[in-house]
């Protein structure tokens, strides 16, 4: 796997912002892929920017199990930079 890191100013430090790597061959036995097909994924880490501009401190509180339905149910939708 790689992970692709950008240096925040107003943090002072090193931010994770997208990442890579390759679908281990059990992940894919489910998807009835042939055994000798590899498969590559990439993608941003777009909750880092959301954490950084919202003050989230830790990523369960946007993804998971853990997630508070009533944070869920007050913001149904989350536009970055814009003002209603």
């Amino acid at each position: 796997s790689m992970e692709i890191f950008s240096y925040h100013d107003g943090l002072e430090k090193w931010v994770e912002v997208g990442n890579s790597g390759v679908f281990r061959p059990e992940m894919l036995r489910p998807m009835g892929l042939p055994p000798d097909v590899r498969v590559i994924a990439w993608g941003l880490s777009l909750e880092r920017p959301t954490m950084i501009m919202y003050g989230i401190r830790n990523i369960r509180e946007l993804f998971g199990h853990k997630v508070d339905i009533a944070t869920i149910r007050s913001n149904p939708m989350c536009r970055l930079g814009m003002l209603d």
